[in-house]
């Protein structure tokens, strides 16, 4: 992987907040979820630390969030490798060629992993933000990993035990991180992999400055499509767009968006079951707000791309061709801030 992605992932120490997201996606069905998060300035709930252990079915879901007094942020010497230390409960550390160890001991929660075989981004593109990312903008989103392998024990002792396939073995996992200032006020998340296929789609956007950005990565290799979508395509102000088309609807579950650019087009559908939603905290510049997002691991995600074609296709008058669709199960899907009708709420959806 290419250094560059491991510098973005690394600690922005004089960011107001930045958190580490990991998702482990066990051979059983089953996910869980890690995140390691610092606002070193806030007022209350500065770090964070949650396990969310989700089972094949989504039901009975395990969660702990833990408030650590301490949490820090260690850049080495040399190259772009890191460490994130918890004192007196563990860490993760990357290295310079990009693998993750994890290790953290607490009475709730004991788990251990270490990764390999990271998949960056994009062949093209260390980070989904490009160029962008070296802009000053209120919040800034990196995947360290689509899909890397992963060897880990996991263990929740205060609850009953897990089932065998799941207390250890291999899995995949998917990093991300994002840093600046503070969560968007509203945000969307969709993510998925293949690892058989290494076939996968990740977007995540919202408001921001007023408008409505989108980052979006699709990779189907046994097409050739290794796609990436960002602004200005993926781009609206007033709902006003010549490039991108959203349709949320809390109710059903489902989100919508399709994104062209001059020559090609992808169309994302994602809905999840209601019971499958579960509830994680999101930092902002006076700490974390507990229940500002929730996300289902039991989404299904269609996509679709179209190629634009005819001799009028370099003005975007061209016809569009499907040239590619494709399902995924055992999706990601995200509603935060203002598209999460409950967030901030006491009624906690894994309560």
């Amino acid at each position: 992987m290419a250094r560059s992605a491991t510098r973005h992932h690394a600690p922005h120490l004089n960011a107001v907040f930045e958190g580490y997201y990991s998702k482990f996606s066990f051979l059983s069905g089953a996910s869980l979820i890690v995140v390691i998060c610092s606002v070193p300035e806030g007022q209350k709930n500065r770090h964070q630390l949650s396990f969310t252990y989700v089972p094949p079915d989504s039901q009975n879901i395990i969660q702990y969030e833990l408030w650590p007094e301490d949490m820090q942020r260690i850049p080495n010497a040399s190259g772009n490798s890191f460490e994130i230390r918890v004192p007196g409960i563990g860490g993760m550390t990357c290295s310079n060629s990009s693998s993750t160890s994890y290790s953290f001991e607490h009475p709730k929660c004991v788990f251990r992993a270490k990764t390999s075989m990271p998949k960056p981004w994009s062949g093209f593109a260390s980070t989904p933000e490009g160029l962008l990312i070296y802009l000053p903008l209120p919040l800034h989103w990196h995947v360290h990993s689509l899909g890397s392998l992963v060897d880990y024990e996991l263990d929740f002792p205060e609850t009953s035990p897990l089932p065998a396939s799941d207390r250890r073995g291999k899995a995949i996992v998917h990093e991300e991180k994002n840093w600046a200032h503070s969560f968007p006020a509203a945000h969307m998340w969709v993510q998925a992999w293949d690892s058989a296929r290494n076939h996968g789609i990740c977007l995540a956007g919202g408001k921001i400055l007023g408008m409505e950005a989108f980052l979006v990565g699709y990779r189907n290799p046994s097409r050739g499509l290794d796609l990436t979508f960002r602004p200005p395509f993926a781009l609206s102000a007033l709902h006003i767009s010549p490039f991108m088309r959203i349709r949320r609807d809390w109710e059903q579950r489902r989100f919508e968006l399709e994104v062209r650019s001059w020559t090609r087009r992808i169309r994302i559908a994602a809905r999840a079951p209601e019971a499958t939603f579960f509830a994680l905290s999101a930092p902002f510049h006076d700490g974390h707000r507990k229940n500002f997002l929730t996300q289902s691991m039991a989404a299904q995600v269609d996509v679709e791309v179209s190629t634009q074609t005819g001799w009028l296709s370099w003005l975007g008058l061209g016809r569009w061709e499907k040239v590619c669709e494709e399902k995924f199960e055992r999706a990601a899907l995200e509603f935060g801030g203002a598209y999460y009708p409950l967030a901030g709420d006491e009624r906690r959806k894994n309560d």
